[in-house]
């Protein structure tokens, strides 16, 4: 496939199921962009109400010559939508237009609605195409690779879903531009988090570049994202469904999830939560002795830097405890956890409720 002059490409590889992650500005509007991928008679484009104005009219005027007729269909904006009755809508509207197994879905958005589109793709007729356009760059580096879809349940975040994968991953950078700041920040999250799991010179990397990548200098965006996905594509490539490594990316996440249902879905973002877990898994990573505290503090220096939270809210330790013991690492009722054997290597382990209970009091506001 070619790729467009000027950008990159990174490969997924799952066999007959390989994909590439196109990096670069200008993709979404370039016809040369999807070639290759499958033609059908119609195509979906599934976005929201913010994302809509700004690019929905670019993307399919660059898909009218793949398909006979481009409809669309947007969403309302926010993790609080991710749930049964908006993902019935996309189904309402392939229903309604005649959608057969051929139609391709596109997801032009963040990561709620790259999600709900996947999992959508993967549910109607029992699987039809569909193409990652993530418009954030939490989506960019993390949401949109490697093929996890899902919607959230009252009682845990990402709790029903399946994993299938796009037939490709446009990033284009040029989106990044319309992001609000706390979006912004909230993506740093998870290009951070590739450090300490992964890459330490990636790690000082992004401690070197942090005020190039909030001012959202092309140059510096283009190597985090890519280096991001090329980690991602590494992690997911040996383990697809999670079964062991990849886990690993899951870092802050137990945490973070926590925060985000005991909250209520929207209340924090994603990467907020995150952030903020990332900082209370180095500390349980430390109180298991695979870190030290100069250690926690540099990370946490980072994440606070880059305009995240660092303290959790006070929703009280056992509250934290029942909303973590329905996380999908959780075995038997054993809260897992992702935390770091040494800076730049991470695990999946349990630890003592009473250890949590101590990240948790110096870590969280008082309840």
């Amino acid at each position: 496939m070619p790729v467009p002059a000027s950008h990159e490409r990174v490969e997924i590889d799952f066999g007959d199921r390989s994909y590439s992650i196109l990096i670069g500005s200008g993709l979404l509007q370039d016809p040369q962009s999807f070639e290759g991928l499958p033609r059908a008679a119609q195509g979906l484009i599934v976005t929201n109400t913010t994302v809509s104005p700004l690019y929905m009219a670019a993307l399919r005027a660059a898909l009218a010559g793949r398909h006979e007729q481009v409809h669309v269909l947007e969403l309302p904006d926010g993790e609080a939508y991710k749930d049964w009755k908006t993902l019935n809508s996309i189904f309402d509207s392939l229903l309604g237009h005649g959608a057969d197994r051929k139609t391709v879905l596109y997801a032009l958005g963040g990561g709620v609605v790259g999600d709900m589109t996947g999992f959508a793709a993967a549910s109607y007729m029992r699987g039809v195409p569909f193409v990652q356009v993530p418009t954030t760059l939490l989506a960019q580096v993390d949401s949109s690779v490697g093929g996890k879809t899902a919607i959230n349940h009252p009682l845990g975040k990402n709790m029903i879903g399946a994993f299938y994968q796009p037939q490709r991953v446009l990033c284009d950078l040029a989106t990044l531009k319309t992001l609000p700041p706390r979006e912004m920040s909230a993506g740093l999250a998870e290009v951070i988090k590739y450090g300490p799991i992964h890459d330490l010179d990636f790690l000082d990397w992004i401690e070197e570049n942090l005020d190039a990548l909030v001012a959202r200098e092309p140059a510096a965006l283009a190597h985090a994202v890519r280096r991001s996905c090329e980690i991602k594509a590494l992690v997911v490539g040996q383990d697809e469904r999670e079964a062991g490594l990849r886990a690993i990316l899951n870092f802050g996440h137990t945490f973070g999830h926590a925060i985000e249902s005991g909250l209520g879905y929207g209340e924090w973002l994603h990467g907020e939560a995150v952030g903020c877990g990332m900082v209370m898994a180095a500390e349980l990573s430390r109180r298991l002795g695979g870190i030290d505290g100069a250690f926690v503090q540099r990370l946490t220096r980072l994440i606070e830097a880059a305009g995240l939270p660092v303290r959790g809210p006070a929703l009280g330790a056992e509250r934290y405890l029942e909303l973590m013991r329905v996380d999908k690492k959780s075995e038997a009722g054993e809260i897992r956890f992702v935390v770091l054997d040494a800076p730049g290597s991470a695990k999946v382990r349990g630890a003592p409720d009473a250890m949590v209970r101590e990240v948790l009091a110096a870590c969280c506001e008082p309840a």
